[in-house]
């Protein structure tokens, strides 16, 4: 599906401060590890695509986040998809630099495991 005609069916429903959001889901290409996930809107979708790198927006900043900007962690986008109701997203990546995706300086960011 071309990006315009994907883009427009997106929705972008958790809204905070007034920005309207989707969860991004982001997993290694090459190994199948989830490694984070981050909020993005429009903007920060239309970024990631022109760039080819991760963009997200940051609640906490309320500005945009090229991801490896300042840690050297680029993620280059392999391919993305949207789930079936378009309001999560999935995007596959290869890291560039040091291989961590989390800001603790972990790969994944889902290292907090629940023992049954």
């Amino acid at each position: 599906m071309k990006f315009e005609d994907l883009i427009k069916e997106i929705k972008f429903e958790v809204v905070v401060d007034g920005v309207a959001l989707a969860p991004a889901i982001v997993q290694d290409a090459d190994k199948g590890d989830v490694l984070m996930m981050a909020w993005m809107n429009e903007e920060a979708l239309r970024r990631t695509h022109e760039c080819g790198e991760m963009v997200f927006w940051s609640r906490s900043r309320k500005e945009y986040w090229h991801k490896g900007d300042t840690s050297g962690n680029v993620m280059t986008v392999v391919e993305w998809a949207a789930d079936c109701d378009s309001d999560a997203l999935l995007f596959k990546v290869r890291m560039q630099g040091p291989q961590v995706a989390c800001h603790t300086g972990a790969r994944s960011c889902f290292f907090k495991t629940c023992e049954k």
